[in-house]
């Protein structure tokens, strides 16, 4: 599914055509929000209508490779509406995930190509990454703190781009995860996400444009998850247990 906000990233506030609704839920014919994945929550916000006032939006789901939102009330809607995106929780979001990025690249060159086994980011501003790394020392992962603010600092322009799938798995690095590779799009393409010179891999995400627009980065605690995990807890100063 090709989303609008990896062509729009920026355009929070969009007017649709009601396609289909039933009680609680609604099809638009365009929509800017991020119903979520690969470990990003999806996109808060409200849809407007000239009957029913402000909406809350609680959700996603997919259904035939459409995207319905899942709203706060009962109601059923129709005629035309304005779905409203939560810039702040976007562009939280968008800095938590451009900091993962930045993590997963440093951890990629600096133990081996270790893979990513899982990944969540949540509303506080922190989030949590998970890699495959038996014989890691953790006062190693801890002093990649540095060299994550220091790539931040850079100010480094984060771009994206799409290539054909197959392509993508014959790249070494290009999909990161060992478990989850993101969906390839209508014509069988992927999503990448290139920070200029440091990183480069698939991803379905909403990200900066460039490092220097998040917050500065602290790593906040490293736990050894069974024989073979470490996982690495990160948070954004000024947020949530940083505030």
């Amino acid at each position: 599914m090709h989303l609008y906000c990896h062509d729009h990233p920026h355009t929070l506030t969009l007017t649709a055509e009601v396609v289909a609704a039933s009680p609680g839920r609604v099809l638009l014919s365009e929509t800017p929000f991020y119903p979520g994945g690969g470990g990003q929550l999806p996109d808060k916000g409200a849809l407007r209508s000239n009957t029913g006032g402000d909406i809350g939006v609680t959700g996603f789901e997919v259904i035939d490779g459409q995207l319905w939102h899942l709203l706060a009330d009962p109601v059923e809607l129709s005629g035309v509406v304005e779905a409203a995106v939560n810039p702040n929780f976007r562009q939280m979001m968008r800095e938590m995930h451009t900091a993962t990025h930045i993590l997963n690249a440093l951890v990629f060159q600096s133990f081996d190509g270790a893979l990513v086994t899982g990944v969540q980011m949540n509303d506080d501003g922190t989030a949590r990454m998970d890699f495959d790394l038996p014989e890691a020392d953790n006062d190693r992962l801890r002093a990649l703190e540095a060299p994550i603010n220091d790539v931040i600092a850079q100010n480094i322009r984060v771009n994206c781009t799409y290539i054909p799938f197959e392509e993508a798995r014959a790249v070494p690095g290009l999909i990161r995860s060992r478990s989850v590779a993101p969906p390839p799009t209508e014509d069988g393409r992927v999503r990448i996400v290139d920070i200029t010179g440091l990183d480069r891999q698939a991803c379905g995400g909403t990200h900066l444009d460039n490092t220097g627009d998040t917050r500065a980065v602290k790593l906040l605690k490293i736990d050894n998850k069974g024989r073979h995990n470490r996982r690495v807890r990160l948070g954004l100063v000024g947020l949530g247990p940083l505030a």
